[in-house]
């Protein structure tokens, strides 16, 4: 839509469309109304050009001038003939648009709604999950670094983003920031707590380990100065503490030792 302008009016842009078919419209109608189609004839007489199209939404991520790309060149195009569905899906498609929907608004201008995407979480190197753990952009330049870091093999993102939602909420009420979640791809599950600890829960049991972390390797951790760097709960009966000096605490309670590695 090269021809066409936009004004900035808080969080709302309109594009003005050239009105060059409108006698040409209005004509068409007169032509058929004289063949005796007056229902066609007056369909074709409201039908008159696109005048305009306001574009509202919050606009941080996504460009109006995009959009407005997007939307392509406009003029002559009816009022009432327009593709609704078609518009709303190129909108759609753009990078961080979540929802867009399009509305006419009487007597000749489009309104589009457009809703973005909210970053919840970054996926494996360069991706971002929503808020419902689907992948809606697989780069991005920025780093993200405030948001947790999740990965997985293809098509595990929503698994991975339920499995740090359940845990999240528990490790917060003891303290814990948790900043990532691995699942490999032999299916074993790694935490990043915000501290830099490592927790390894394996492949089994993983709800029990994690109680088990929660209930018993925590106050552990609490009880002393000395850091650790990981946490392997992939015993049946126990667990191992890697400190991060040597000399640490003798509590790495590890008597079952059937190891799910």
């Amino acid at each position: 839509m090269p021809r066409n302008r936009v004004r900035e009016s808080r969080k709302r842009w309109r594009i003005d469309v050239p009105e060059k078919a409108l006698r040409t419209a209005v004509s068409a109608a007169a032509v058929i109304l004289i063949g005796g189609g007056a229902v066609w004839a007056l369909a074709a007489a409201l039908d008159r050009p696109i005048r305009a199209v306001t574009l509202s939404g919050n606009f941080e991520r996504v460009s109006p001038l995009k959009v407005e790309a997007t939307l392509g060149d406009l003029q002559g195009v009816g009022f009432l003939s327009a593709d609704l569905d078609s518009l709303q899906d190129r909108v759609a498609d753009l990078p961080w648009v979540e929802e867009a929907r399009v509305q006419r608004r009487w007597p000749g201008e489009l309104l589009i709604v457009i809703s973005e995407q909210v970053p919840a979480a970054r996926w494996r190197d360069s991706g971002l999950l929503n808020v419902r753990g689907e992948l809606f952009l697989p780069e991005t330049r920025h780093e993200y670094a405030e948001l947790p870091a999740l990965s997985g093999p293809d098509g595990s993102q929503a698994a991975v983003a339920r499995r740090y939602l359940d845990m999240r909420g528990p490790l917060a009420e003891a303290g814990q920031l948790l900043m990532g979640v691995t699942l490999d791809e032999r299916g074993a599950w790694r935490l990043e707590l915000g501290n830099g600890l490592q927790v390894r829960l394996g492949r089994q049991d993983t709800d029990v380990r994690f109680d088990r972390f929660l209930s018993i390797v925590l106050p552990i951790l609490a009880s002393t100065e000395q850091g650790a760097g990981y946490v392997d709960m992939r015993y049946t009966r126990g667990f191992a503490i890697a400190w991060e000096q040597p000399g640490g605490p003798d509590n790495n309670d590890t008597t079952g030792k059937d190891k799910d590695v």
